[in-house]
């Protein structure tokens, strides 16, 4: 049974990601309103992003690179 699941979970994996993801943001929005929720967002979106940038192996030779020094 775990095995199933596994196989199923992982060859639709970005649907369930899509899916929690929308759960997620929905909830954001019903709890704090709309501008509350998309500012919300935005800053999640913001910290994935540069965290990324910091991550990727050039991330330490470019404009983050300087002030991290």
């Amino acid at each position: 049974m775990k095995e199933r699941l596994a196989a199923v979970l992982s060859a639709h994996m970005g649907k369930v990601f899509g899916s929690l993801l929308g759960l997620i943001v929905g909830w954001i929005f019903i709890a704090y309103g709309v501008l509350k929720g998309l500012f919300v967002v935005l800053c999640i979106a913001a910290g994935v992003f540069f965290g990324a940038v910091l991550d990727s192996p050039k991330g330490s030779d470019g404009f983050f690179g300087r002030f991290l020094r």
